[in-house]
């Protein structure tokens, strides 16, 4: 995940409007512009502005988001950027403090037994019906089981009732989070100085890139990926990578401690700009990335690749709650910017970037037939594939790293996770890091 580039692309105005010639069409030629206002804008449009608090990582928001947010809906967003772990504490401890709360599936744990999130109403959720059954039932569109390791989203995806303070066995009325963004992470590589095939997660501690390798300082995901590591170099088989005994996370820093101390890392990254510049430099090859870093890699003109490794991906989402301070007109405003969230401009942004949007459908009217191909089905590109800056990141005859949506998301073998150990995996991350 990463601070989303703000600099929207200019969309062709063949399929990427507003309202799309294929819309208009339906609509008919003798509509009247009142009649297609009312059918677009949300009720909230009124003289009465709302301004929504809203906290978050900056992984599904920025500036072109809001600014096209304020255009079809009239509604602002005060934005609250904090780091994850923050967003976490901030909904322990201030729930009075913002309006709408975007945060992942991973932190859930923490936050439903605290009773300061409700659960949403998915009758207010218009694409309710068409967010991806990755979610709701744990397969892909195809139904392809997905990997259940971690905090998948389908085991924490319901709860027992609005204000319910425990995750729901089965399918209710009241979602945790309405998923919006999610993606299937992997080892990012410079092919063009590695210079031979890289396929397993093993490769990170390979003693062949000693000081060119780096990985990601956030414990609650570097623990993940090393333990994806140590699973690869055939050292231990973990029950569940997303909830390790004490033992478990004392081999896991064992090795990657004593990887540390021979100078296989460059560095430890914790910030998005620098696991770019890192590889974007060749000072490291290998490396836990997120795919909007790859794109600003490649969008320097440097080789770099999203590696499917045989092992699989480590995969992550996050959507959106309620505060249980949020109510009245300021809740209905948030249920009409998650119904406008989901509507399809936004998840064709995020698609091109090489995230997955949560209703597929909707993202994919917003996106041309050579982007949908390349980004969602592993087609080969007919023509070139631009970033939402405009950038250029794949010519002709290119594929989509990892393929299609149904090879990768298909591909994830664990999900980032709360353990039960938290505060102690914590503090062993950090000795590791340290030593």
């Amino acid at each position: 995940m990463s601070l989303i580039k703000t600099t929207e692309e200019k969309m062709k105005s063949k399929n990427l409007s507003t309202i799309s010639r294929r819309k208009m069409l339906k609509l008919g030629a003798g509509t009247s512009a009142a009649a297609i206002t009312a059918l677009y804008a949300p009720s909230v449009i009124s003289s009465d502005p709302i301004t929504l608090r809203y906290l978050g990582t900056a992984v599904s928001m920025g500036d072109e988001v809001q600014k096209k947010l304020f255009e079809d809906t009239g509604l602002k967003v005060k934005f609250i950027a904090v780091t994850t772990d923050e967003v976490t504490k901030r909904v322990l401890t201030q729930p009075n403090s913002f309006d709408l709360v975007d945060t992942e599936y991973f932190s859930l744990p923490k936050l439903v037994p605290s009773g300061n999130i409700l659960g949403m109403d998915t009758k207010r959720i218009k694409e309710w019906d068409n967010v991806t059954s990755i979610f709701t039932k744990g397969v892909t569109p195809s139904g392809k089981k997905v990997g259940l390791q971690g905090t998948a989203p389908s085991k924490v995806m319901y709860l027992e009732g609005s204000t319910g303070k425990k995750f729901a066995n089965d399918v209710t009325q009241y979602a945790t989070l309405i998923p919006t963004i999610y993606n299937a992470d992997t080892l990012g590589i410079r092919p063009d100085l590695i210079g031979r095939p890289i396929n397993s997660w093993a490769e990170l501690l390979n003693p062949e890139f000693k000081g060119k390798a780096a990985t990601l300082n956030i414990p609650s995901i570097g623990i993940m990926d090393a333990a994806m590591v140590v699973e690869a170099m055939g050292e231990y088989t973990y029950p569940d990578k997303g909830n390790m005994t004490k033992d478990e996370i004392d081999l896991t820093m064992k090795i990657f401690t004593e990887a540390k101390k021979a100078g296989q890392f460059r560095a430890f990254w914790t910030d998005f700009n620098e696991s770019v510049n890192l590889m974007a430099s060749g000072e490291v090859v290998i490396q836990s990335m997120w795919s909007p870093a790859i794109t600003a890699v490649k969008s320097q003109g440097k080789d770099c690749v999203y590696q499917p490794l045989k092992e699989g991906y480590r995969a992550w989402a996050a959507g959106f709650a309620l505060p249980k301070t949020t109510k009245g007109k300021t809740a209905d405003a948030v249920y009409e910017f998650v119904n406008w969230y989901l509507s399809g401009w936004v998840g064709a942004y995020l698609n091109r970037q090489g995230y997955y949007s949560a209703v597929l459908p909707t993202a994919k009217q917003y996106m041309s037939e050579d982007e949908w191909g390349f980004w969602m089905e592993g087609k080969a590109a007919k023509g070139d594939i631009l970033s939402p800056t405009g950038a250029k990141l794949a010519s002709a005859g290119e594929k989509r790293d990892g393929g299609s949506y149904e090879d990768r998301m298909g591909g994830v073998a664990c999900w980032n996770a709360t353990m039960d150990e938290n505060k102690y995996m914590v503090r062993k991350w950090n000795e590791m890091v340290a030593s």
